[in-house]
């Protein structure tokens, strides 16, 4: 018998002063069988950090042509393509081409990343960020989520600082870039 998701639910304040994005929503989750609790965190991180009209989850791990997270215009078009975890070369080439603009968001150490995509030809890598957060803040915010949690994002100066049900954390956000 094949395993389902579990679906979570966040009630998600967010207030991103860095890109003037202020937001209260609900955001349900499938969490897969296969997707560990620090990939699924950092799937909702990477939506709260990207949010903006359009966006929108797919299916995580189970979704083979599209990224963890993606933002649409009106007319449908990809405008936006995010990567969580560690992507090939060839999905954040194809990413960067189709939508224009590309992320990644790593949620193990992001030199590795780095370290494996070197030197292979991606779309505009000088352009696509990787961003990443301290190993510790992702795994203690990834433990304290709930299939009901409330979360509180705040983003200011690139340092991101969270409240899980009452539970208070903070972490730098960390860029680099592929290129």
């Amino acid at each position: 018998m094949a395993l389902t998701a579990t679906l979570y639910t966040f009630s998600i304040q967010l207030a991103d002063m860095d890109r003037s994005v202020y937001a209260d929503f609900e955001l349900r989750v499938a969490r897969q069988p296969s997707e560990t609790e620090e990939f699924m965190a950092m799937r909702v991180l990477a939506y709260c950090l990207e949010y903006e009209d359009g966006i929108a989850l797919t299916e995580g791990v189970a979704a083979v042509d599209q990224p963890a997270v993606w933002v649409r215009d009106l007319t449908g078009q990809v405008t936006a393509w995010i990567e969580v975890g560690a992507p090939t070369a060839e999905r954040v080439h194809r990413g960067s081409k189709l939508a224009g603009r590309a992320a990644v968001y790593a949620h193990r150490d992001p030199q590795t990343l780095l370290a494996q995509i070197a030197g292979a030809r991606i779309h505009r890598a000088e352009h696509i960020p990787v961003y990443s957060v301290e190993r510790a803040f992702l795994s203690e915010f990834s433990q304290r989520l709930q299939r009901r949690s409330r979360i509180a994002l705040s983003v200011t100066e690139r340092q991101l600082y969270a409240d899980v049900d009452g539970h208070s954390l903070a972490t730098a956000i960390d860029e680099q870039r592929l290129g």
